[in-house]
């Protein structure tokens, strides 16, 4: 992505550089600024990475020792991590056939422990927030969301990330909207939880620079804000070559019974994916990667091919055959906007020979 906007990115950076401003200037007031509104959410707090954002909106809704957070099996350690580094405890469900948490499995899984329902909005794709938010109003529980793949998506016209009371987002440099670097945020309609979350960012100082509470070291680098910035600007035409993609390989292999693919752009009104990655599902999956990786075509297995209930080490004692099954047969094809036409079908092509020689 560097080299398609280069001025622009040499142009923000070095406007940060002749300054020497460098933390919590101009760059990330702007930010904080520009995602709010982007999401439409009343209050953003960039920060350091995604994992903190987990953390420092766990924390500041008051989630800690003795509690139980609710989280699909199918994500990254972080999200896991930060739940267990926040005091509580990281209770690992199913996801459903849109490889997003199960809302059925969410219900089994409450106990009196229980405090709060993490959906990860997963491939840049919004789980069907409908059916969480009963579930958390019928137990009185919070929903905070990791949308760390989510930005840009929405259910029934609202954004990934503002469903519960704080969202989080990894801008790491993979991500539609990425980085240089570490960076994420935290978004929220809660103008007194903002102010908690303001504080653990930036070492439980006020805006006078009196520390009135305890915080953490986690501002977003100002030169990320920077670049963030200039993202933002070309976000939109990411999305939607993304999506153009996305139409490519509906088209080009929807027809392979030996395929599951992510829904469609057109497959659901209530839902926009921006495709973060295009997640199939493919019988003789392995093989099939290794006939693509021999013809040019890379693939990724999400997760080095370990969903978080895997590492037994960490204590992980659930059985989740679903989630199980889906790591035997899920795989990433290619998914970004500097793929050209003709890429793409090479792709479609090299799949379709597996499977059709």
């Amino acid at each position: 992505m560097f080299a398609m906007y280069a001025d622009e990115y040499r142009h923000s950076m070095n406007a940060v550089l002749d300054r020497g401003a460098f933390i919590l200037q101009s760059e990330n007031r702007d930010f904080d600024l520009a995602l709010a509104k982007y999401v439409n959410s009343k209050c953003a707090y960039g920060v350091a990475n995604g994992t903190d954002a987990i953390i420092i909106a766990l924390r500041a809704a008051g989630i800690g020792p003795g509690d139980e957070v609710i989280l699909p099996s199918h994500t990254y350690i972080a999200t896991a991590a930060s739940v267990h580094f926040a005091g509580a405890t990281p209770v690992l469900v199913e996801c459903g056939s849109d490889h997003l948490i199960d809302h059925q499995a969410i219900e089994s899984a409450i106990t009196s422990k229980t405090r709060c329902i993490m959906p990860v909005q997963l491939n840049g794709r919004t789980a069907n927030m409908d059916e969480i938010e009963k579930i958390a109003k019928k137990h009185s529980l919070i929903i905070i969301e990791d949308a760390a793949q989510g930005i840009g998506s929405t259910f029934k016209g609202r954004a990934a990330g503002t469903f519960g009371v704080a969202g989080t987002y990894s801008f790491f440099p993979a991500k539609i909207l990425g980085s240089f670097g570490d960076a994420g945020a935290i978004v929220t309609n809660d103008e007194k939880l903002g102010e908690k979350i303001s504080l653990l960012r930036d070492h439980g100082r006020n805006s006078e620079g009196t520390v009135v509470s305890w915080g953490l070291n986690s501002r977003l680098d100002n030169l990320q804000a920077a670049v963030l910035l200039t993202r933002m600007k070309h976000l939109d035409v990411e999305i939607a070559r993304r999506r153009e993609i996305a139409t490519m390989y509906q088209n080009g292999l929807g027809d392979l019974s030996e395929l599951f693919l992510p829904p469609a752009p057109n497959a659901s009104p209530d839902h926009f994916d921006s495709y973060q990655n295009y997640e199939i599902e493919a019988e003789r999956r392995d093989e099939l990667k290794k006939h693509l990786s021999d013809n040019g075509v890379g693939t990724l297995i999400q997760w080095n091919g370990s969903p978080v209930h895997w590492f037994k080490e960490l204590g992980f004692t659930v059985k989740l055959p679903k989630t199980d099954a889906l790591f035997s047969r899920c795989l990433l094809l290619p998914m970004n906007s500097m793929l050209s036409d003709d890429e793409v079908q090479i792709v479609i092509d090299e799949v379709r020979h597996f499977y059709r020689p």
